[in-house]
């Protein structure tokens, strides 16, 4: 494979193992998670496995994690600030 970009479909990324949060909703409407050869990130929309896959450095998506667990991005959730 070539080297993934944003909006690839994500069945072009061969056999990415896909997994989403514990917390994810029943109901499917879930954001999943792959880890892609080469240190890269991807993610897709559950409710649409076979739509576009945005793919992301290892750097940037650890930055985002962190911003994530340091609350930077709180006030984007139901009860958030």
């Amino acid at each position: 494979m070539d080297e993934a970009r944003n909006g690839v479909p994500a069945a072009l990324l061969g056999a990415a193992v896909w997994r989403k949060s514990r917390f994810s909703n029943p109901s499917g409407n879930c954001v999943e998670l792959a880890a892609l050869p080469g240190g890269a990130v991807a993610v897709r929309n559950s409710r649409d496995p076979h739509g576009p896959a945005l793919v992301y450095t290892r750097s940037d998506f650890e930055s985002f994690v962190r911003g994530v667990k340091d609350g930077d991005f709180d006030d984007l959730t139901i009860g958030g600030n």
